[in-house]
């Protein structure tokens, strides 16, 4: 606060230790505004050079969303501060240094995405959100977008017209997608995008692909799945009849809102533990609850899968069990285990599953 408006000496830098790493993200991000205010501060390149390195190793941009690796330990609700606050304050503290000029338009785009129903979390941070985007609309989006942007990719092409229906103004959001399909599988392709117009519109590249997974892919979340025989009839192989307890043991990456958890089930088998007709309550009776920092807030056993979804899931792990009869023999090709997160599709994990033989049984 004596920084902001000019009361800072140097000499009452002297008192603080200085380890950021050690840091609420909060507090590193005040270290770094009152380092650039105070010109005098003692060793001022380095310690900014040493909190911008704190910064950026806790700063999390997978696909179109932006949190802090820190961000459970962040929420210090007491001082009005979390990681909402802290994404805006960041924007700020760094929209004039040229080493982030490349990241800004990923950190502004991943810190619109924080938000639910069209707010943040708190009353703080939407006054430090407003304060952020109408300070980077200035820097960076200062004209509004007209004209038209084209997007070409081998044979095929696509365009936006941004004078139809409306000219965007600056600090507006709007969103346009093209999908170009690809060309010949193998082949080198070049995208290339203009735009003809004023104005700077944001571009943002998803490349989609309908491609069988022969490993496991792990863009934010980790999966292992483990399956123990209950009752089998036959030691060692899986007949009809036989029940099965499945345990998917999951870690998250980061920090994420509304995630979905997937688990695909042989053609005809029956999820346990729904409480229908011809369940049954002592095959389930050794099943464990989930366990970790996330629960789920429904659970929807569909005849192809168990999906579970959670409104929140912090960095870290959490698993989720479930029992599960075979009711049908035959050679079953099965689906990719799945985690996703629902509103940052990018950030996802899946796990092959090998064909499932199932035999007639005694």
């Amino acid at each position: 606060a004596l920084s902001r408006h000019g009361k800072a000496e140097a000499r009452m830098l002297d008192s603080i230790s200085a380890s950021p790493g050690q840091w609420p993200t909060s507090a590193v991000i005040d270290w770094v505004d009152t380092l650039r205010r105070v010109s005098s501060a003692p060793l001022r390149a380095q310690r900014s050079a040493e909190a911008m390195q704190v910064l950026r190793a806790r700063l999390s941009t997978q696909g179109t969303r932006l949190s802090f690796s820190t961000e459970q330990d962040d929420h210090w609700w007491w001082l009005m501060t979390g990681g909402d606050v802290n994404a805006a304050r960041l924007m700020l503290a760094v929209m004039d240094d040229p080493a982030w000029k490349d990241d800004m338009g990923r950190l502004a785009t991943g810190f619109l995405a924080r938000q639910q129903r069209g707010a943040w979390s708190t009353t703080t941070a939407n006054l430090w959100g407003s304060l952020a985007l109408e300070q980077f609309s200035r820097r960076f989006e200062s004209g509004p977008v007209t004209g038209i942007t084209r997007a070409t990719l081998g044979d095929a092409s696509g365009a936006v017209d941004w004078s139809r229906p409306e000219t965007v103004k600056p600090g507006e959001l709007r969103d346009q997608r093209l999908l170009l399909t690809w060309g010949t599988p193998g082949a080198r392709q070049t995208l290339t995008v203009s735009q003809q117009g004023s104005g700077k519109p944001w571009l943002t590249v998803q490349s989609l692909a309908a491609v069988t997974p022969k490993a496991a892919v792990n863009a934010g979340y980790q999966i292992a799945r483990t399956v123990t025989a209950v009752e089998q009839s036959v030691a060692g192989q899986y007949s009809r009849g036989d029940v099965l307890r499945v345990k998917l043991d999951i870690n998250a990456g980061a920090d994420m809102s509304w995630v979905v958890v997937s688990d695909p089930i042989p053609t005809g088998a029956a999820l346990l533990g729904s409480g229908l007709g011809r369940d049954s309550t002592i095959a389930t009776q050794g099943e464990q609850r989930p366990s970790g920092n996330a629960w789920p807030v429904y659970e929807e056993r569909s005849f192809e899968a168990l999906r579970a979804y959670y409104a929140y899931v912090p960095k870290g792990r959490f698993s989720l069990e479930y029992t599960v009869r075979l009711n049908n023999s035959g050679v079953f090709s099965l689906p990719p285990s799945r985690v996703e997160a629902m509103y940052a599709p990018e950030m996802f994990g899946l796990l092959p599953n090998a064909a499932m033989t199932v035999g007639p049984g005694r």
